[in-house]
C-alpha cells in the first residue's frame, strides 16, 4: 500500500507540473498521512539535515571550477589540442568532440555544463566544415553524458551521500567505465563517419603539435592533481573541489589572464544557480527517504523481488532496465534521489558490490539524458545547434546504441568495473 501511495503522489504531483523537489516533499507528506502521523516539524528537520552534509559541499566547488575553466580559456585550449592531434583524420572533428569531451568530463563533472561548452565551441566548426548536423548534434550530446561518470562527478557525490557509499571509491571506479564510454563512441563514430563528406582539416606540422599540447598543459594538470590527491589521501572530495576551484581561478586570472571581473561574476552566478537546484533536490529526497524507511517501503520491494536475490546478474539487469526507463522521463538528479534509497537495501541483500551498483546507476541514468521525452542534454545541444529534436534523435541513435551495448556488457561482466576499481583504490 505504501508503495502505491508513494508512486501515486509523486507521479501525480510531477504530472500536474509541480517541481520535482516539492513533489518529493509531497510524497513524504502522503506517507505521513498514510501512517497517521503528519508532523511539519519532522519535515523541516529532515529537510535541513538533508542539506547539512560536509561531502555535499564539494558540489558548488566543482561547479564553480567548471564555470571558471570555461570562462578562463582552459576549455578552449583543450579543443585546440584535440584539433592538433586528430583534426586531420577522416571525420576528425568527431574525434575532436569525443577527445575534448573526455578531458572536460574530468574537469567539472556536470553533464549540462560540459555539453553546452562543447556545443558552443564545436558546433560552428562542424557546421562550417560541412558535417551532417543531425549526427553532430547526437555525437556532442552522447559525449556530454560521460561527465557524470568520470571523476569529479556531481552525480557520484549525490549518490555517495544518498546511499552512504564511499565517494572516493565511486570516483576511482568511474575512471575506466568513463573511458569505455568514450571508446564506444569512437567505434560508433568510425562507422558513421564513412558517410561524411565533410572536408578534412589540414594536418598541422609536427613541430606545432607539442606547442598545442603545452598550451593545454595547465588544463590537463587539473584532473591529475585531483585524482592523485584523492588516491593518496592528500585531501577529501570536498577539499578536492576547493583545490579545483582555486586552481581554475589562478589559471584564468594569472596564467591565461582571460578571466575578467564580469566573467568571474557570471561564472559564480551560474554555479550558484545550479547548486541551489541540486541541493534542494538532495534535501527533499532525504525527507522522502526517511519516510520510506518508516513505512518499510524498501523491505516490501525486497520481498517482491526475493526470487531474484540469488541471481545478482539477472537482478542487476532488471535494476538497470528500470533505471533506464525511469531516466527517460525523470532528469538525472531526481532519478538518483528517488530511486537509490529504494534500491540500495535490495542491492545489499543480493550481495552486489555497492560501488559497482553506483557506477552502473550513474551510467544508466546519464544515458537517460539523451533519450526522449525529457532528454535534457540532447535538448541543450538542439537549442545551440538549431536542430529539431526529431532530427537529433535520428542522429543520436548510433551512439545511444553503442552506449547501451556497453551497459549490457558491464551487467554481464561486473569485473570490467570492479577489477579496475581495485587497481585505483
Amino acid at each position: 500500500m505504501s508503495g502505491l501511495v508513494f508512486l501515486g503522489s509523486l507521479l501525480g504531483a510531477i504530472g500536474i507540473g509541480i517541481p520535482i523537489s516539492f513533489a518529493l516533499m509531497l510524497s513524504a507528506v502522503a506517507l505521513m498521512l498514510l501512517i497517521g502521523n503528519l508532523d511539519a516539524q519532522i519535515l523541516a528537520q529532515r529537510l535541513v539535515n538533508g542539506a547539512d552534509s560536509y561531502p555535499l559541499m564539494a558540489i558548488p566547488f566543482f561547479l564553480i571550477a567548471g564555470e571558471l575553466m570555461n570562462a578562463g580559456g582552459l576549455s578552449r585550449r583543450i579543443v585546440t589540442m584535440a584539433l592538433a592531434l586528430v583534426g586531420h583524420l577522416r571525420g576528425g572533428l568527431g574525434y575532436v568532440v569525443i577527445g575534448t569531451g573526455l578531458v572536460m568530463a574530468s574537469l567539472s563533472g556536470s553533464a549540462i555544463a560540459d555539453t553546452a561548452t562543447l556545443a558552443v565551441m564545436l558546433i560552428p566548426l562542424l557546421r562550417n566544415a560541412g558535417y551532417n548536423m543531425d549526427r553532430a548534434t547526437g555525437l556532442i550530446a552522447s559525449t556530454g553524458i560521460i561527465a557524470p561518470v568520470i571523476p569529479p562527478s556531481v552525480g557520484f557525490i549525490i549518490l555517495g551521500v544518498t546511499a552512504n557509499i564511499s565517494i572516493v571509491g565511486l570516483f576511482m571506479a568511474g575512471i575506466v567505465p568513463g573511458i569505455m564510454m568514450a571508446l564506444s563512441l569512437v567505434v560508433a563514430w568510425w562507422f558513421v563517419a564513412k558517410k561524411e563528406t565533410a572536408a578534412v582539416q589540414p594536418k598541422l606540422p609536427r613541430r606545432d603539435i607539442p606547442k598545442a599540447i603545452m598550451t593545454a598543459g595547465w588544463a590537463l594538470m587539473l584532473p591529475v592533481i585531483i585524482l592523485a590527491g584523492l588516491r593518496f589521501g592528500l585531501f577529501t572530495p570536498t577539499e578536492a573541489g576547493v583545490v579545483a576551484a582555486a586552481y581554475a581561478l589562478f589559471v584564468g586570472l594569472v596564467v591565461y589572464r582571460e578571466l575578467t571581473p564580469r566573467l568571474l561574476y557570471q561564472a559564480l552566478l551560474d554555479a550558484g544557480r545550479m547548486t541551489a537546484v541540486i541541493m534542494l533536490l538532495v534535501a527533499a529526497s532525504m525527507v522522502t527517504a526517511f519516510m520510506m524507511t518508516i513505512t518499510n517501503l524498501p523491505g516490501q520491494l525486497i520481498s517482491l523481488l526475493s526470487p531474484f536475490i540469488n541471481m545478482p546478474i539477472l537482478l542487476m539487469g532488471m535494476i538497470v532496465l528500470a533505471i533506464f526507463i525511469i531516466g527517460m522521463v525523470l532528469d538525472f538528479a531526481p532519478s538518483i534521489t528517488i530511486l537509490v534509497p529504494i534500491l540500495m537495501p535490495l542491492v545489499v541483500a543480493a550481495g552486489i558490490d555497492p560501488v559497482y551498483f553506483g557506477v552502473m546507476f550513474i551510467m544508466t541514468a546519464a544515458i537517460g539524458m539523451i533519450t526522449p521525452p525529457v532528454g535534457t542534454v540532447l535538448n541543450t545541444v538542439c537549442g545551440i545547434s538549431r536542430v529539431s529534436m526529431g532530427s537529433a534523435l535520428k542522429g543520436v541513435w548510433p551512439f545511444l546504441l553503442a552506449q547501451l551495448t556497453l551497459i549490457v556488457l558491464l551487467v554481464l561482466f561486473p569485473a570490467l568495473v570492479t577489477v579496475p576499481a581495485s587497481w585505483f583504490h
